[in-house]
């Protein structure tokens, strides 16, 4: 059995939505047993281990986004076409898993110094629920964390954080010829929105952090919903906003402010999701990068590496990764590995 033996044994798992979840749980807690790993804790999420000590975790999650038309193959079984290999979830992110689980069973575990833990959580495309549960039970993550995402096996030690804020103005409906009778939510969240807008061009977006790629915190306003017909004036109005953090205390700056706004206007706020931004250097790493998007690595503290395979073509039709990445992952974490856990 090769790693891509494994990948193929995780893709015919249809973790859409965690659909077959504790299928391919199942089949990575007997892969590991085989190797001498104990189970800690099974239940949508799985954590198991070796070694005294842990001092390295692996974290990758089981569930996919879902498929679209357009797919050349099927999506729950692995084909290879050249040096590629298409399948759902072939990148994002069961070939990190694949390969973590290959790269285990190539290296004699029991000279290792240090233990290891895995971790195989569920619900990262969504809502990230598997990684909070673990959270919530206390868990001691150990001192380095690998996450398996894709990066082109590109070693990512620094990402960016996340405030993402839900708003909501009211208003009084009325019909739309007599608007001085009402008042109007869209327009308060209009007035609201370029309030925010301004502030955060004055104040957030000047501030850079070079460590990214993108080197400023930036601003989104994904979804705007108000009003429910052309004649009548709105009596409630939703956005959505999100912000990328880049420095840690902007989403503090930015809070304060939302805050007065929404006081000004009357607004309801609910911030939905709130994650620091991280950047660690390793100390046996040299040309780390950073992410401007976020992992489960934004959700662990210690020192974080985010390795897994490429082309990243993560949530596309027909996603593939190459041989040769795959390949190149498997040397790349045992490297890790074995230096990780020999110290």
């Amino acid at each position: 059995m090769n790693e891509i033996d494994i990948l193929k044994a995780l893709v015919k798992c249809n973790t859409v939505e965690d659909s077959e979840n504790q299928k391919m749980l199942t089949y990575i807690e007997d892969y590991l047993n085989l190797l001498g790993f104990s189970i800690e804790k099974k239940e949508k999420y799985l954590i198991m281990s070796i070694g005294k000590q842990p001092i390295l975790g692996f974290i990758g999650h089981s569930d996919t986004v879902n498929y679209i038309d357009g797919w050349l193959t099927n999506p729950f079984d692995v084909i290879a076409k050249d040096d590629d290999i298409y399948g759902l979830g072939v990148c994002d992110m069961k070939g990190g898993i694949a390969a973590f689980l290959q790269a285990l069973s190539e290296i004699d575990l029991n000279i290792l110094k240090r233990g290891i833990k895995v971790y195989i959580t569920y619900d990262e495309e969504i809502a990230f629920s598997g990684i909070k549960e673990i959270l919530k039970s206390q868990e001691q993550f150990p001192e380095y964390i690998i996450v398996g995402e894709p990066t082109d096996n590109q070693m990512i030690t620094g990402c960016k954080g996340l405030l993402a804020v839900r708003i909501k103005t009211k208003g009084k409906k009325v019909h739309s010829s007599t608007p001085d009778k009402g008042e109007s939510a869209n327009l308060k969240m209009i007035k609201l929105l370029n309030e925010l807008q301004n502030f955060y061009e004055e104040e957030i977006k000047v501030e850079r952090n070079d460590n990214y790629e993108v080197d400023y915190t930036t601003m989104n306003i994904g979804l705007i919903n108000g009003g429910n017909s052309i004649n009548s004036v709105s009596d409630k109005c939703e956005s959505f906003i999100d912000f990328r953090i880049a420095k840690e205390e902007h989403i503090e700056k930015i809070k304060k402010k939302i805050n007065e706004l929404c006081e000004e206007y009357k607004a309801d706020i609910y911030y939905e999701i709130e994650i620091q931004p991280f950047f660690n250097k390793i100390e046996f790493l040299q040309n780390e990068k950073t992410a401007n998007f976020m992992t489960e690595a934004s959700w662990v503290n210690g020192k974080r590496i985010i390795l897994g395979p490429g082309p990243v073509t993560a949530h596309e039709i027909n996603e593939h990764i190459s041989k040769k990445s795959l390949n190149l992952l498997v040397e790349q974490y045992k490297e890790l590995i074995e230096k990780i856990c020999n110290q």
